[in-house]
């Protein structure tokens, strides 16, 4: 007989080899399916043109994968019966592939199909390519909202991955519209900017379908299925990374060489206006996109957990140091080649210029986020995310400077031991010993911080504060998800939710007769929840909601 360790052992290996082969099979259909369908789609081509071999390769990947596909997951399908079936990470992350992925290829295909219209183009490949994986899409996504077969862990990072994407996508089309637009408007209206062959009204046209593909892939996750509102701990990174640091570099970047191009124009005559103002109008779209974006974000940023708010103003932090930390070495390299090569001052100036304008951006944004002048409480002092923010930056400053010595240090020994080939000592050292000095100002700082923090911490004797509840594991049916955000945001622990199986009108076991019946939108109301879990303290906590208004809070042992 075997062990309940290894029967489960050999359910987890199973259950990865279907979904691995699930995942191939549908992928090999999808593919089979479109090539086919963009054969019947394109007007200009015969059905067998492009060689036998094409369309007997994409016969085989339809007319075989097809009915494989279908039939393993028929069988898979009924297994999920099975809450075990179900709650397998297997099964999850097959849904997580494949729905982005089928997210992905659909929406790039699409894109390409109508950039090739605006073009004056026709190509039916994008929209067939584009309808089969889009209905591959809408396939999975209703698997994961089955409110019996669907996953029961990672339900929600499908939905984060999706809006997270189409910002992404939605964001870079609008700058690459709006850029084109500046573009011609800086250089003059009457002279046709082109890129490439194309003109720019060609290129924004362009540019606005992925905008307009993106901001309907983000929508449609972000309100739609109310991602702004998942309290998980993924969701929680996905804004502060995505949205905040993503669209803060973006905004921080355009700000950055915007002011790069205005110095150039006034104290660097050593190219000419038009050549100067190539950068313009794509760092002015890309500021003020970025500043759209980041702006969304950090105000939900607020709104969540004071994790999640500490967060979003340590990237701030971050990228501002970066940005002013890379400017004093830029500046500190022009000024040494300044000194080693005077009369060739143009290239100087504008290594000068672009150094200043980093710091000039990055300096304020690390001041007003990181606010040095001002000495931390003790509670804030001993927040993990301070001293993690502190180690990665000084230990990360440490690691580049040691590397940079050691460049130095190279340079110098090949310049005693071969003096008369290549350039000057100064010339060989000044960019490395530009980066050496900002990263050792950088880790001299943050070390400095960190070390008062630790002595404070002692001398006050202040702990870090303990959450009372690390994890907890909601067991309930139907709509979870106003649970799921009070629980986390009164706990601020995280929650994953394990699907009752809903009774129907059916009587509940152990329930009085006449009681209301569980399913969708019924059960017990957040206030409740939150008030079982008041006093509870325990890393892990079981909490039953349901049937009806019972209510029980369950800590757990290690």
């Amino acid at each position: 007989m075997s062990s309940p360790t290894g029967g489960s052992a050999q359910g987890a290996v199973r259950r990865l080899i279907v979904f691995v082969l699930l995942f191939v099979l549908v992928t090999i259909t999808a593919i089979g399916a479109g090539g086919l369908l963009e054969r019947a789609l394109d007007v200009e081509r015969r059905l067998a043109e492009g060689g036998a071999s094409d369309l007997a390769l994409q016969l085989a990947f339809a007319l075989i994968g097809g009915p494989l596909a279908a039939l393993l997951w028929w069988a898979s399908w009924r297994r999920l019966a099975d809450p075990a079936e179900r709650g397998s990470i297997a099964w999850a992350l097959y849904l997580t592939a494949m729905t982005t992925v089928s997210l992905i290829v659909a929406t790039v295909a699409i894109g390409n199909g109508l950039t090739d219209l605006v073009e004056g183009r026709w190509y039916g490949g994008g929209f067939a390519i584009g309808l089969v994986w889009a209905l591959v899409w809408l396939w999975h996504r209703w698997m994961l909202g089955h409110a019996a077969k669907g996953p029961t862990r990672l339900s929600t990072v499908p939905l984060v991955i999706g809006a997270a994407y189409g910002l992404a996508v939605g964001a870079i089309g609008a700058i690459a519209a709006l850029g084109a637009v500046f573009d011609a408007a800086v250089r003059g209206a009457a002279e046709t900017v082109l890129v490439g062959s194309v003109s720019w009204s060609r290129t924004a046209l362009q540019a606005l379908v992925w905008t307009a593909l993106g901001a309907l892939v983000w929508w449609w996750h972000w309100v739609r299925d109310d991602v702004r509102r998942i309290p998980t701990g993924f969701a929680a990174v996905a804004l502060v990374v995505v949205g905040v640091l993503g669209g803060a570099a973006a905004m921080l970047g355009g700000l950055g060489t915007a002011l790069f191009v205005g110095l150039r124009l006034a104290f660097d005559p050593s190219e000419s206006a038009s050549a100067v103002l190539v950068p313009l109008g794509t760092s002015i779209a890309a500021a003020g996109v970025g500043a759209i974006v980041w702006v969304l974000h950090a105000r939900i940023a607020v709104t969540h957990s004071d994790a999640t708010r500490r967060a979003a103003v340590l990237v701030m932090s971050g990228l501002g140091l970066i940005a002013a930390a890379s400017g004093i070495g830029v500046v500190v390299n022009a000024l040494l080649a300044e000194l080693a090569a005077p009369l060739a001052s143009s290239g100087n100036r504008a290594l000068l210029l672009g150094g200043i304008s980093a710091i000039v951006v990055g300096g304020p944004t690390w001041w007003l986020n990181w606010r040095p002048m001002r000495r931390p409480e003790p509670a804030e002092a001993v927040d993990v995310g301070r001293r993690v923010y502190l180690i990665a930056v000084f230990g990360a400053s440490a690691v580049v400077a040691v590397i940079t010595l050691l460049v130095v240090g190279y340079r110098v020994f090949e310049f005693v031991l071969d003096p008369a080939t290549g350039a000057s000592l100064v010339d060989r050292i000044r960019a490395p010993l530009g980066l050496l000095i900002a990263t050792a100002l950088v880790f001299a700082y943050h070390f400095a911080v960190w070390r008062r923090d630790r002595a404070m911490i002692a001398d006050r004797g202040v702990a870090a504060p303990a959450r009372r509840i690390g994890r907890v594991v909601l067991v309930a049916a139907g709509d979870t998800r106003e649970l799921e955000r009070a629980i986390a945001g009164t706990t601020g622990a995280s929650v994953v939710v394990w699907r009752r199986v809903e009774a129907g009108t059916e009587t509940a076991a152990g329930a009085e007769p006449g009681a209301a019946p569980t399913g969708p939108g019924l059960g017990p109301d957040a206030a409740a929840v939150v008030a079982a879990l008041e006093g509870v303290a325990a890393r892990r906590v079981l909490v039953l909601a349901g049937p009806g208004d019972r209510v029980e809070a369950v800590p757990l042992l290690e």
